[in-house]
């Protein structure tokens, strides 16, 4: 692995810039508190907005990113390695944006460019409804167009700003499960961000890609959890507040945070939500 921490200007200033479904950004503040005193490795397997890791980054020596989203890895080594090039490509999709051609670009599944793939993905999602990342079975993007008047479909200050970031950091595409077998210690932290587990039949969002999310897989996560745990791995994970996910974490630190509700297709529901730090430290 070939990582540096991130410590230029540019590079403090970073910020998502992703519109995620369930992103960290509202809840840096309560997480602050509870992320560990000192690490030195850093690895996210649920990257999606990356808000703690671009709040983390000045802090970080060493970052292994990654998702089971090759679209998403796509993205974010692009922004890290050709930001110029998908800024250009972003500034092509603006001058022509409209409804029409939102659709013909949702229709483009097989680029075969990186550069036109990853700004492909960021048109889409600063313009889609809610800015919610779904697929269908196929692995398609399928989200409809959203009710924008003006929306900001290229920043290059953000996004040179993410690339300076994202610099020296290893971005993979991998399952959550594959860090087992890395070598880590309790010099590494690991956040985990999984899609929640449903605290009702409405509130549920788990289809961020074709796979989907069930409960085997959050009791297969909470067993890789505990592994690390008790190899003395520093170990941080977001979820529902709700007893299958208290069951799941028996034993280890939790904490209730107040976030607000980001999905609902009724503005009145978007309330304020508890969900659940928890932590092996």
């Amino acid at each position: 692995m070939n990582c540096a921490p991130a410590t230029t200007p540019r590079a403090a200033l970073a910020r998502p810039f992703l519109k995620w479904a369930g992103g960290k950004g509202r809840l840096l503040s309560q997480y602050e508190p509870f992320f560990p005193a000192s690490f030195h490795s850093y690895y996210e397997p649920f990257l999606g907005g990356g808000a703690v890791f671009f709040h983390l980054s000045a802090r970080i020596n060493k970052a292994v990113l990654g998702d089971i989203n090759p679209e998403l890895v796509n993205v974010y080594r692009c922004v890290r390695d050709r930001p110029k090039e998908v800024i250009a490509h972003l500034h092509h999709h603006k001058r022509r944006h409209s409804t029409d051609y939102y659709y013909r670009i949702r229709q483009q599944h097989h680029l075969s460019d990186p550069v036109a793939r990853a700004a492909r993905l960021l048109y889409l999602n600063k313009t889609c409804y809610n800015g919610l990342y779904r697929e269908n079975s196929r692995g398609q993007f399928n989200v409809p167009l959203g009710r924008y008047k003006n929306p900001t479909i290229c920043d290059p200050e953000l996004l040179e700003a993410a690339s300076a970031a994202l610099q020296g950091t290893d971005i993979l595409e991998f399952s959550f499960a594959e860090i087992l077998d890395w070598p880590l210690s309790s010099r590494d932290f690991v956040y985990f961000d999984p899609p929640y587990h449903p605290i009702s039949p409405t509130s549920s969002f788990t289809r961020y890609n074709r796979y989907g999310f069930s409960g085997q897989n959050q009791e297969r996560l909470a067993e890789v959890f505990k592994q690390l745990a008790r190899q003395g791995v520093q170990v941080m994970l977001s979820n529902s507040d709700c007893e299958f996910i208290r069951q799941l974490y028996q034993g280890f630190s939790m904490y209730p945070m107040q976030a607000a509700r980001a999905i609902n297709s009724q503005a009145g529901r978007r309330g304020k939500i508890s969900e659940l730090l928890i932590t092996s430290y």
